[in-house]
């Protein structure tokens, strides 16, 4: 007979864990953050912009403990510096999170300059972050890339988004399997249409604040909670892909930052 203790999931516990996540002090990063601190993690995030990783912090701080940096990571060198800070802050990591991004439309419709700049942020730094992360973080550790479904809806707009993101989805793939007998869970998720300013102009916040109590849109906490389950699975067990959207706009492509609420 089954005994009632293996009924149950071995779920690891939050607490006491280390986290580096970029793109953290606004949208679905900022949620990511907020919900690791509470949950006993200690953060460390990045940002664009001094008054936003300001608020995030407040938000972190309020719940547990955490810090973060200004920086652009469409530069390969602050990059690098910026997990070489993260690291001596948190003393050593087993969590990262590669999150950050910018949106970006059709080939056609981007100048040159537009799309090296989005190649560099939304390609560029996610490989060079999981680099630093495969080679500096402690076993067990988890490896999270947010992706998007656009990787697989695909539209006229979208090229050079989709095809960075099916580059990481072919990427995150690969990399599990590089780095999974190393003691370290690869998993990517991809979510549908998030509420954010990434939506503008065509769908103002009066139109996102509609959608989501219609549940038609994801909030950046719906991804936060993914990012939850994924790292408190039991060590035998990596997720390899979390594809999240809206229950009523099921299979939407967009994906963005929520609000900036705490």
């Amino acid at each position: 007979m089954t005994a009632p203790a293996d009924l149950h999931v071995n779920h690891r516990s939050l607490e006491g864990r280390r986290a580096i996540i970029t793109g953290g002090t606004t949208g679905i990063g900022r949620s990511i953050a907020v919900l690791l601190a509470a949950g006993g993690a200690k953060v460390y995030i990045c940002g664009h912009d001094a008054g936003h990783l300001e608020d995030a912090l407040v938000c972190i701080r309020a719940v547990g403990d955490g810090d973060g940096m200004v920086t652009e990571l469409a530069d390969p060198d602050k990059v690098r510096a910026f997990f070489d800070a993260g690291e001596a802050y948190l003393g050593g990591f087993d969590i990262t999170v590669i999150n950050a991004s910018i949106a970006a439309g059709g080939l056609t419709q981007m100048d040159e300059d537009a799309l090296r700049y989005a190649i560099a942020v939304n390609f560029t730094a996610y490989l060079l972050s999981a680099h630093h992360a495969a080679h500096r973080m402690t076993p067990i550790g988890d490896l999270i890339l947010i992706g998007s479904l656009s990787a697989h809806i695909l539209g006229p707009s979208s090229t050079v988004y989709a095809g960075i993101k099916s580059g990481i989805a072919g990427f995150a793939e690969a990399l599990r399997r590089e780095l999974g007998p190393k003691g370290i869970r690869v998993s990517l998720i991809e979510p549908g249409k998030v509420g954010s300013n990434m939506q503008y102009p065509d769908v103002p916040d009066e139109k996102q604040r509609e959608m989501i109590a219609a549940e038609q849109m994801l909030r950046g906490e719906d991804i936060a909670a993914g990012v939850e389950f994924l790292l408190t699975q039991p060590t035998r067990t990596v997720i390899q892909q979390l594809v999240i959207v809206p229950r009523a706009l099921e299979g939407n492509s967009d994906t963005a930052h929520p609000s900036r609420s705490c």
